[in-house]
C-alpha cells in the first residue's frame, strides 16, 4: 500500500472523528453554558457510569436504533434518501402485532410469522416509493414522506375501528402467551432483561456487510451509488436495483421494533416507541454508512437518550439539551469526514503534481 493511501485511511479513521469529537464537546459546551447550566455538572452527569439498569436500557435502544440506521444505510449507499423509515417501521409494527395478536400460529412459530410479517409490510411499503422512481421519475425523498403520513393515518383508522380499547388508547389484541419472549437477564430481575430478538441486529449487521463487500449485489450496490452513468456502461440495471434497495431497505426496517414487541410490549399501542425511523437517518450518518461505525453511533444515540433522564434532576438541565448535541455531533461528524476528504484530495493532487514533473524532468 502507497504511503498517500495509508495517510488517507489513517486520516479518516482517527482524525476526522477527533476533529468532530473535539467541536461536538465545544459546541455542546456553548449551548450549555447559554442555557444557563454547570458545563461541569452536564458532562459529569453523561459520564457517570451507568447503572445495570441503564446498561440494559442502552443495550435494548441501541438494537433498534442500528436496525433503523441500517434500513436508511442500504439506501444511502446507493444514493436513495429513503426518509421513510419511519412509516415502514410503524406500519410493519402494527401489522406484525395484528398478527401475532390473532395467534394464528402456534408457540414460537407465531413469532417467525410475525417477523415475516413486519419484513414484508415494510419491504412493500418502501417498494412503492421504489416503483414511483423508476417508472414515473417521483423523488423517493418526496414519496417516503408522503407514505409516512399515509401510514400514520391508515393506522389510526385501523386502531379505531378494529382495535381494543386500553385505557384512554386503543391496542391491539396482546401476544399470546406462548409466544413471548422473556428475554436475558444478566443481572437481578429488577435490571429488567435484555431483549432476545435484540439477536436481530447483530444477524442484520453482519448480513449487510457480507452482502455489501462480498457479493456481486454488493458491488453494483456500491458502483451505482459512486457513478451511476459508469455503472449503466458496465452492464448495472440501476431501475433494478433501486427497487430492490428499497425493498431490502424496508424489510430491515420493518424488524425495527421486533425487539420491543416481542420482549416488553406484547401489543401495539401506548407503549410503541416513535420517531426511531428518523433518528435511525442521523445515526446512519452518523456511522457513515457501515455497519460496523452505526454500531458504536447507535451506542452513542443510546447512551445519551439515557443519560438524559437524571439531567433535570442532578444538573438542573434540560434533557433537550441532549437531543442538541446529538445534532451537533451528527454535523460534527458529517462535516469533518467532507473537510478530511477535501484535505486529502488536495494533498493526492500536489502529490500527483509533483510526480508528473519529476517525469518531464528526467
Amino acid at each position: 500500500m502507497s504511503s498517500s493511501k495509508i495517510l488517507r485511511t489513517l486520516a479518516q479513521a482517527i482524525l476526522a472523528p477527533l476533529i468532530a469529537l473535539i467541536v461536538s464537546v465545544i459546541v455542546t459546551s456553548i449551548v450549555v453554558s447559554i442555557a444557563g447550566a454547570s458545563i461541569g455538572d452536564f458532562w459529569d452527569v453523561i459520564f457517570t457510569v451507568p447503572t445495570h439498569r441503564n446498561w440494559v436500557n442502552i443495550t435494548n435502544q441501541s438494537s433498534m436504533l442500528f436496525l433503523a440506521a441500517l434500513a436508511a444505510a442500504i439506501g444511502f449507499r446507493m444514493n436513495l434518501f429513503n426518509i421513510g423509515v419511519e412509516g415502514q417501521y410503524t406500519l410493519a409494527a402494527f401489522a406484525a402485532a395484528a398478527f401475532a395478536g390473532a395467534g394464528w400460529l402456534p408457540g414460537k412459530l407465531n413469532i417467525v410469522g410475525a417477523l415475516l410479517v413486519a419484513m414484508a409490510v415494510g419491504a412493500i411499503w418502501a417498494g412503492i416509493a421504489g416503483v414511483l422512481k423508476v417508472t414515473r421519475g417521483v423523488s423517493e425523498v418526496i414519496s417516503t414522506i408522503m407514505l409516512n403520513a399515509i401510514a400514520g393515518t391508515m393506522i389510526g383508522y385501523l386502531l379505531n375501528n378494529y382495535g381494543n380499547q386500553y385505557g384512554q388508547g386503543r391496542r391491539t389484541t396482546p401476544i399470546p402467551g406462548s409466544s413471548q419472549l422473556s428475554g436475558w437477564t444478566p443481572w437481578s430481575a429488577g435490571d429488567g432483561p435484555i431483549w432476545t430478538l435484540t439477536i436481530l441486529a447483530v444477524l442484520a449487521g453482519v448480513t449487510m456487510s457480507i452482502v455489501i463487500n462480498r457479493t456481486r449485489f454488493g458491488f453494483d450496490l456500491r458502483a451505482t451509488g459512486m457513478n451511476e452513468d459508469a455503472a449503466v456502461a458496465s452492464g448495472v440495471k440501476v431501475k433494478r436495483m433501486v427497487v430492490i434497495s428499497m425493498l431490502i431497505s424496508g424489510a430491515i426496517a420493518g424488524l425495527v421494533w421486533m425487539p420491543a414487541l416481542f420482549g416488553a410490549a406484547d401489543y401495539y399501542g401506548p407503549p410503541f416507541q416513535r420517531a426511531l425511523g428518523f433518528t435511525g437517518i442521523a445515526v446512519a450518518l452518523l456511522g457513515r454508512n457501515r455497519p460496523l461505525g452505526i454500531f458504536f453511533g447507535a451506542v452513542l444515540f443510546a447512551w445519551l437518550s439515557e443519560q438524559a433522564n437524571p439531567l433535570s434532576l442532578v444538573a438542573d438541565i434540560s434533557p433537550s439539551v441532549v437531543q442538541v448535541t446529538q445534532g451537533v455531533v451528527v454535523l460534527a461528524v458529517v462535516i469533518a469526514y467532507e473537510v478530511v476528504r477535501r484535505w486529502m484530495a488536495a494533498y493526492e493532487q500536489r502529490e500527483l503534481k509533483q510526480a508528473l514533473g519529476t517525469e518531464v524532468r528526467a
